[in-house]
Protein backbone atom coordinates (compact mmCIF):
# COMPACT_ATOMS: atom_id res chain seq x y z
CA UNK A 1 0.00 0.00 0.00
CA UNK A 2 1.60 3.08 -1.05
CA UNK A 3 0.26 5.01 1.94
CA UNK A 4 2.18 2.97 4.30
CA UNK A 5 5.34 3.73 2.10
CA UNK A 6 4.27 7.48 2.52
CA UNK A 7 4.26 6.75 6.01
CA UNK A 8 7.42 4.95 6.62
CA UNK A 9 9.02 7.86 4.38
CA UNK A 10 7.31 11.18 6.87
CA UNK A 11 8.56 9.29 10.31
CA UNK A 12 12.29 9.01 8.71
CA UNK A 13 11.68 12.80 7.60
CA UNK A 14 11.22 13.04 11.52
CA UNK A 15 13.82 10.40 12.15
CA UNK A 16 16.18 12.92 10.35
CA UNK A 17 15.18 16.00 11.49
CA UNK A 18 15.69 14.68 15.43
CA UNK A 19 18.50 12.80 14.99
CA UNK A 20 21.39 15.82 15.75
CA UNK A 21 19.10 16.08 19.32
CA UNK A 22 20.56 15.04 22.50
CA UNK A 23 18.45 13.57 25.30
CA UNK A 24 18.02 17.31 26.93
CA UNK A 25 16.76 18.66 23.82
CA UNK A 26 13.20 16.62 24.30
CA UNK A 27 12.58 18.81 27.31
CA UNK A 28 12.22 21.83 25.36
CA UNK A 29 8.16 22.69 24.55
CA UNK A 30 6.89 24.00 21.34
CA UNK A 31 3.82 25.87 20.06
CA UNK A 32 1.66 23.38 20.15
CA UNK A 33 -0.29 23.22 23.34
CA UNK A 34 3.49 23.60 25.06
CA UNK A 35 3.85 20.03 24.47
CA UNK A 36 7.83 18.97 24.79
CA UNK A 37 9.33 17.27 21.98
CA UNK A 38 9.50 14.43 24.24
CA UNK A 39 4.90 15.04 24.31
CA UNK A 40 4.97 14.69 20.94
CA UNK A 41 7.36 12.05 20.09
CA UNK A 42 5.40 9.56 22.70
CA UNK A 43 2.60 10.74 21.50
CA UNK A 44 3.34 9.37 17.92
CA UNK A 45 4.56 6.08 19.22
CA UNK A 46 1.73 5.72 21.59
CA UNK A 47 -0.93 5.92 18.26
CA UNK A 48 1.23 4.06 15.60
CA UNK A 49 1.47 1.17 18.38
CA UNK A 50 -2.23 1.33 18.66
CA UNK A 51 -2.75 1.38 14.86
CA UNK A 52 -0.21 -1.62 14.55
CA UNK A 53 -2.58 -3.49 16.99
CA UNK A 54 -6.39 -2.04 15.64
CA UNK A 55 -4.59 -4.19 12.41
CA UNK A 56 -2.78 -6.99 13.31
CA UNK A 57 -4.36 -8.06 17.18
CA UNK A 58 -7.91 -6.52 17.34
CA UNK A 59 -8.87 -7.70 20.31
CA UNK A 60 -5.53 -6.46 21.74
CA UNK A 61 -6.33 -3.30 20.67
CA UNK A 62 -9.76 -2.81 22.12
CA UNK A 63 -8.28 -4.27 25.61
CA UNK A 64 -5.72 -1.54 25.39
CA UNK A 65 -8.14 1.36 24.33
CA UNK A 66 -10.46 0.52 26.91
CA UNK A 67 -8.77 1.44 30.11
CA UNK A 68 -7.30 4.88 27.88
CA UNK A 69 -10.95 5.97 26.84
CA UNK A 70 -12.31 5.81 30.64
CA UNK A 71 -9.00 7.16 31.63
CA UNK A 72 -10.19 10.31 28.99
CA UNK A 73 -13.54 10.21 29.80
CA UNK A 74 -12.73 10.82 33.78
CA UNK A 75 -10.53 14.03 32.82
CA UNK A 76 -7.02 12.80 32.21
CA UNK A 77 -5.29 14.01 29.31
CA UNK A 78 -3.51 12.38 26.08
CA UNK A 79 -0.48 13.14 27.42
CA UNK A 80 -0.81 11.21 31.01
CA UNK A 81 -2.46 8.22 29.53
CA UNK A 82 0.38 8.15 27.08
CA UNK A 83 3.09 8.59 29.33
CA UNK A 84 1.25 5.33 31.76
CA UNK A 85 1.82 3.31 28.70
CA UNK A 86 5.06 4.72 27.64
CA UNK A 87 7.27 5.85 30.52
CA UNK A 88 10.65 5.73 28.83
CA UNK A 89 11.90 9.20 27.93
CA UNK A 90 14.57 10.96 25.96
CA UNK A 91 16.70 8.89 23.44
CA UNK A 92 15.26 5.86 24.54
CA UNK A 93 11.96 6.86 23.73
CA UNK A 94 13.15 7.76 20.31
CA UNK A 95 14.22 4.10 20.07
CA UNK A 96 11.02 3.23 20.67
CA UNK A 97 9.09 5.13 18.09
CA UNK A 98 11.84 4.38 15.47
CA UNK A 99 10.95 0.73 16.47
CA UNK A 100 7.51 0.99 16.22
CA UNK A 101 6.99 3.40 13.35
CA UNK A 102 8.98 0.87 11.27
CA UNK A 103 6.64 -2.25 12.43
CA UNK A 104 3.63 -0.30 11.68
CA UNK A 105 4.62 0.57 8.13
CA UNK A 106 5.83 -3.09 7.59
CA UNK A 107 2.19 -4.44 8.47
CA UNK A 108 -0.43 -1.60 6.43
CA UNK A 109 2.28 -2.34 3.81
CA UNK A 110 0.81 -5.99 3.19
CA UNK A 111 -3.00 -5.12 4.36
CA UNK A 112 -5.43 -4.60 1.65
CA UNK A 113 -5.96 -0.74 1.82
CA UNK A 114 -9.88 -1.58 2.07
CA UNK A 115 -9.53 -3.51 5.19
CA UNK A 116 -11.45 -2.28 8.22
CA UNK A 117 -9.61 -1.40 11.24
CA UNK A 118 -11.45 -0.22 14.48
CA UNK A 119 -10.30 2.75 16.04
CA UNK A 120 -11.42 5.32 19.19
CA UNK A 121 -14.59 6.15 16.56
CA UNK A 122 -16.06 4.77 13.69
CA UNK A 123 -14.15 1.96 12.16
CA UNK A 124 -11.82 2.90 9.13
CA UNK A 125 -10.14 1.82 5.88
CA UNK A 126 -6.51 0.82 6.41
CA UNK A 127 -5.88 3.02 4.18
CA UNK A 128 -7.43 5.90 5.81
CA UNK A 129 -5.66 4.76 9.32
CA UNK A 130 -1.84 5.10 7.93
CA UNK A 131 -2.71 8.13 6.21
CA UNK A 132 -4.14 9.58 9.36
CA UNK A 133 -0.81 8.52 11.13
CA UNK A 134 1.27 10.24 8.35
CA UNK A 135 -0.85 13.13 8.72
CA UNK A 136 0.10 13.71 12.77
CA UNK A 137 3.69 12.48 12.06
CA UNK A 138 3.99 15.33 9.36
CA UNK A 139 2.05 17.88 11.43
CA UNK A 140 3.77 16.99 14.91
CA UNK A 141 6.78 17.31 12.97
CA UNK A 142 5.90 21.05 12.20
CA UNK A 143 6.13 21.71 15.48
CA UNK A 144 9.29 20.22 16.52
CA UNK A 145 10.82 21.86 13.13
CA UNK A 146 9.44 25.18 13.99
CA UNK A 147 11.35 25.11 17.29
CA UNK A 148 14.56 24.04 15.38
CA UNK A 149 14.37 27.24 13.02
CA UNK A 150 14.10 24.89 10.54
CA UNK A 151 11.96 24.69 7.12
CA UNK A 152 11.40 21.40 6.35
CA UNK A 153 11.85 20.06 3.00
CA UNK A 154 8.30 18.93 1.33
CA UNK A 155 7.22 16.40 -0.97
CA UNK A 156 4.67 14.99 -3.08
CA UNK A 157 3.61 12.45 -0.21
CA UNK A 158 1.91 15.28 1.14
CA UNK A 159 -0.60 14.63 -1.22
CA UNK A 160 -2.05 11.99 1.07
CA UNK A 161 -2.57 15.01 3.92
CA UNK A 162 -4.60 16.97 1.12
CA UNK A 163 -6.72 14.36 -0.17
CA UNK A 164 -7.37 13.77 3.91
CA UNK A 165 -8.27 17.99 4.18
CA UNK A 166 -10.34 17.35 1.19
CA UNK A 167 -12.30 14.50 2.47
CA UNK A 168 -12.95 16.34 5.72
CA UNK A 169 -14.30 19.36 4.32
CA UNK A 170 -18.00 18.90 5.64
CA UNK A 171 -16.10 17.34 9.45
CA UNK A 172 -14.88 20.61 9.47
CA UNK A 173 -18.88 22.16 9.49
CA UNK A 174 -20.39 19.35 11.45
CA UNK A 175 -17.89 19.42 14.28
CA UNK A 176 -18.54 23.07 15.30
CA UNK A 177 -22.16 22.44 14.75
CA UNK A 178 -22.57 24.29 11.52
CA UNK A 179 -24.65 23.81 8.55
CA UNK A 180 -22.55 22.16 5.90
CA UNK A 181 -22.38 24.33 2.52
CA UNK A 182 -23.34 22.13 -0.60
CA UNK A 183 -20.41 22.17 -2.35
CA UNK A 184 -16.39 22.07 -1.59
CA UNK A 185 -14.70 24.51 -2.39
CA UNK A 186 -12.67 24.23 -5.60
CA UNK A 187 -8.66 23.55 -4.89
CA UNK A 188 -6.01 24.96 -7.39
CA UNK A 189 -3.18 23.77 -5.85
CA UNK A 190 0.68 22.95 -6.78
CA UNK A 191 2.97 20.27 -5.31
CA UNK A 192 6.27 20.51 -4.11
CA UNK A 193 7.19 18.92 -7.45
CA UNK A 194 5.35 21.57 -9.42
CA UNK A 195 2.98 19.33 -10.42
CA UNK A 196 -0.92 20.85 -10.40
CA UNK A 197 -3.10 19.10 -8.32
CA UNK A 198 -7.11 19.98 -8.86
CA UNK A 199 -9.85 19.29 -6.48
CA UNK A 200 -13.69 20.04 -7.22
CA UNK A 201 -15.72 21.65 -10.09
CA UNK A 202 -13.63 23.27 -12.65
CA UNK A 203 -16.85 26.05 -12.89
CA UNK A 204 -17.13 26.92 -9.16
CA UNK A 205 -16.92 30.30 -8.11
CA UNK A 206 -15.47 29.23 -5.07
CA UNK A 207 -11.83 28.56 -4.93
CA UNK A 208 -8.86 27.84 -3.10
CA UNK A 209 -5.36 28.47 -4.88
CA UNK A 210 -1.57 28.38 -3.31
CA UNK A 211 0.57 25.30 -2.60
CA UNK A 212 -0.52 22.09 -1.35
CA UNK A 213 1.98 22.11 1.61
CA UNK A 214 0.48 25.57 2.76
CA UNK A 215 -3.05 23.86 2.24
CA UNK A 216 -2.46 20.89 4.54
CA UNK A 217 -0.52 23.26 7.37
CA UNK A 218 -4.06 24.80 7.24
CA UNK A 219 -6.34 22.00 7.69
CA UNK A 220 -3.71 20.06 9.96
CA UNK A 221 -4.02 24.00 12.12
CA UNK A 222 -0.10 24.13 11.95
CA UNK A 223 -0.59 27.71 10.60
CA UNK A 224 -3.18 30.04 10.82
CA UNK A 225 -4.70 30.85 7.03
CA UNK A 226 -3.33 34.29 7.25
CA UNK A 227 0.34 32.93 7.51
CA UNK A 228 0.27 31.57 4.65
CA UNK A 229 -0.31 32.35 0.82
CA UNK A 230 -3.22 30.89 0.00
CA UNK A 231 -5.64 33.01 -1.68
CA UNK A 232 -9.62 32.09 -0.98
CA UNK A 233 -12.31 33.22 -3.31
CA UNK A 234 -15.85 33.27 -1.88
CA UNK A 235 -17.46 33.09 1.63
CA UNK A 236 -17.51 29.31 1.89
CA UNK A 237 -13.74 29.21 0.75
CA UNK A 238 -12.91 31.47 3.25
CA UNK A 239 -14.70 30.12 5.86
CA UNK A 240 -13.20 26.77 5.50
CA UNK A 241 -9.74 27.59 5.67
CA UNK A 242 -11.15 29.53 8.66
CA UNK A 243 -12.64 26.52 10.20
CA UNK A 244 -10.57 23.73 8.85
CA UNK A 245 -9.95 20.61 10.91
CA UNK A 246 -8.65 17.20 9.60
CA UNK A 247 -8.50 15.25 12.38
CA UNK A 248 -11.40 13.67 14.64
CA UNK A 249 -12.05 15.35 18.36
CA UNK A 250 -13.85 18.30 19.84
CA UNK A 251 -13.89 21.36 17.61
CA UNK A 252 -10.26 23.15 18.07
CA UNK A 253 -9.63 26.17 17.10
CA UNK A 254 -6.51 27.50 14.88
CA UNK A 255 -3.29 28.92 16.12
CA UNK A 256 -3.40 32.87 16.48
CA UNK A 257 -2.18 34.58 13.35
CA UNK A 258 1.72 34.62 13.52
CA UNK A 259 2.07 32.31 16.93
CA UNK A 260 3.12 28.96 14.99
CA UNK A 261 6.16 29.91 12.71
CA UNK A 262 9.44 29.17 11.84
CA UNK A 263 11.27 30.80 14.98
CA UNK A 264 15.06 31.83 14.57
CA UNK A 265 17.39 29.45 15.26
CA UNK A 266 18.68 29.46 18.87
Amino acid sequence: MQQASDFLAESEALEQLIAPLQASDFSHPTGFKSWTFETIMRHLHFWNHMANLALTAPDAFQAELKPAVEAMMAGKTLPNIELVKFPEGGLDLVSLWQTGFREVAAAYQQADPSDRVSWVGPSMSARSSITARQMETWAHGQAIADELGIERSEDDRIRNIVVLGVNTFGWSFTVRGMEVPEEPPALRLTSPSGESWEYGSPDSDQVIRGMAHEFAQVVTQTRNIADTQLVCEGEVAQLWMKNAQCFAGAPAEPPAPGFRRTKSPV
